[in-house]
């Protein structure tokens, strides 16, 4: 009775399973072939140089100052030398500041990345559900994600090339 128990469950969950369409993007196949991508990414890459530079510039300059500062300490009062000390800190604090600014999780560069990258993933979102409509498929998923854990994928459920058509580009 147990037996036959657990092939029925067995045979429901093999029969549902099969009753379901899944297909497999590759997203970062799908982004190498998309043109908008690689300017976004080049775009990003240009205000980021720019950013770190400005960035580099006053920890440069607080360096820069520290070392005078210990050259000249032992000629210089109590006063001044907190006066020194003081403007180090303030130049340290100035980069850290604009780092943070520019760099940090709510920053300009993560606003710029926002801004640029999500029209495009929103197309491909839409191509792929468009697609996934047409077809049935009740699960897509991408290979190339490293959370997925997808041992393997069968070629002929991968529908990268596909959604690179409904986006109007071809493959590579």
């Amino acid at each position: 009775m147990r037996r036959l128990v657990a092939m029925c469950l067995m045979l429901m969950a093999v029969l549902s399973a099969s009753a379901q369409k899944f297909a497999l993007i590759d997203m970062d196949y799908i982004l190498k072939n998309v043109p908008a991508y690689e300017r976004a990414n080049e775009q990003l890459n240009q205000v980021s140089k720019k950013w770190q530079a400005e960035v580099e510039a006053l920890n440069t300059e607080a360096s820069t100052m520290y070392k005078n500062y210990q050259n000249e300490v032992v000629f210089l009062s109590q006063d001044q030398k907190k006066k020194r000390q003081e403007a180090i800190m303030n130049k340290e604090k100035e980069a850290s500041d604009l780092k943070r600014k520019y760099f940090g999780p709510e920053g300009e560069l993560f606003k710029k990345r926002t801004s640029l990258m999500t029209p495009i993933q929103d197309e491909i979102y839409n191509a792929v559900k468009d697609i996934a409509d047409q077809r049935g498929y009740s699960l897509v998923v991408d290979r190339a994600s490293a959370s997925a854990g997808i041992i393997y994928g069968s070629p002929k459920i991968d529908i990268s090339n596909e959604v690179l058509q409904k986006l109007g580009y071809s493959a590579e």
